[in-house]
């Protein structure tokens, strides 16, 4: 039965659902609506990927005894970005420019969330029922499901450029589908299929919005396709994108130089060859990591924002101007981060630790650091 279904972490997802649906306005009654209808179809996709014959743990290898999730992943981020459409329209009112360019931002920033969440649901159930002889009949209920939502997007979102708009968010879906392909098959047995569905529409959504704010820097003719998903960001905005970009796409870089340096050196397999090899990719780590930071994230900062200084000057300055608050969090973290390295990092070398328990040490952490900048904000 359908009470049956509803297990603790179901209840809270609905509960957190109708709070934001009682409290949206008219006005957002297109973002409200669709919002219900991924709810409903997550639901579904969720109770039919949690039964023992469902193929996608086997299919994807995630992790055992796990539930999928997929539920609580496919409506966090939605409903985030509905609940701050709410804040903004009682904080501001719509005459403003910059009020509503912020609004517009958000609304296209649902826009595209809720394609990433649904394509990804779309590709869940078609591999679900590939192996079965309902196979048509899914092709054919995903086909609707592509078209339900492309004819919301037509008649809510006509004032915009279809073209433009669709693709963008055909693009979201597909890169979701990919990354999400990615994340599972690199870490097996690791995360569960909603976990690495929240994490991929997060990063989706952060590269798109990055991409769409260069675009618009470029030319004349990015800026003729990418001047509708482009808006003004504030210092803050753009140095916390440039670091955290930064930051995700090192590693990438990091596999490459080592692989370099390593090609133009030979190495013979001694003890004194591997610890110099060791030395060696340390090296390459840390100057890597600073020409990143200190060079190429800045350098894309002043690019697409009219700095007056330095953006790591700035940052400085920021922290600088008060010290009551700025500086001692800045403080607090470094303290954190001290205790979590001396602590947490000796546990986890330690194999007899369990994996879930040294999880929420490192969830214990970022609660940690969270809370007391967001009581200051």
């Amino acid at each position: 039965s359908l009470w049956r279904q509803l297990s603790g972490e179901r209840a809270v997802v609905l509960l957190y659902l109708i709070r934001i649906l009682c409290s949206t306005p008219f006005f957002l009654f297109p973002e409200a609506f669709s919002l219900c209808s991924l709810s409903i179809f997550a639901l579904s996709v969720e109770i039919a990927a949690d039964e023992a014959s469902n193929p996608l743990s086997s299919a994807f290898r995630t992790r055992p005894g796990a539930s999928s999730g997929i539920f609580l992943s496919a409506v966090t981020l939605p409903g985030l970005l509905v609940s701050k459409l709410i804040q903004t329209l009682r904080a501001e009112s719509l005459l403003d420019e910059a009020a509503f360019e912020g609004l517009h931002y958000l609304r296209l920033q649902y826009w595209a969330a809720s394609a990433s969440c649904l394509t990804v649901l779309i590709y869940l159930v078609f591999i679900s029922k590939r192996h079965e002889d309902g196979i048509n009949n899914t092709k054919h209920t995903s086909f609707c499901w592509i078209l339900v939502y492309s004819l919301i997007c037509i008649v809510l979102l006509g004032c915009w450029p279809l073209v433009v708009l669709l693709s963008w968010l055909l693009g979201h879906g597909l890169a979701s589908i990919k990354l999400m392909k990615k994340i599972l098959h690199t870490f097996p047995a690791c995360a569960s299929i909603g976990e690495s569905l929240l994490v991929t529409t997060g990063l989706v959504i952060f590269f798109g919005d990055m991409v769409a704010y260069t675009a618009a820097k470029v030319g004349v003719i990015f800026k003729f396709f990418f001047l509708q998903l482009y808006f003004k960001r504030s210092e803050i905005s753009t140095i916390i994108q440039g670091m955290v970009a930064s930051i995700l796409i090192f590693p990438l870089l990091y596999k490459y130089l080592v692989e370099i340096s390593e090609r133009s050196v030979r190495i013979q397999v001694n003890e004194e060859d591997v610890s110099r090899r060791e030395m060696r990719k340390s090296v390459v780590f840390y100057v890597s990591l600073a020409a990143v930071l200190i060079f190429v994230a800045p350098s894309w900062m002043q690019y697409v924002h009219p700095f007056q200084s330095n953006p790591l000057l700035w940052v400085l300055h920021f922290v600088l101007s008060d010290q009551t608050k700025r500086l001692l969090l800045c403080m607090y973290w470094l303290v954190v981060i001290y205790v979590s390295v001396t602590r947490f990092y000796g546990i986890s070398k330690n194999s007899k630790t369990e994996r879930i328990l040294l999880r929420k040490y490192y969830h214990l952490m970022a609660v940690a650091m969270f809370v007391p900048a967001l009581v200051f904000q």
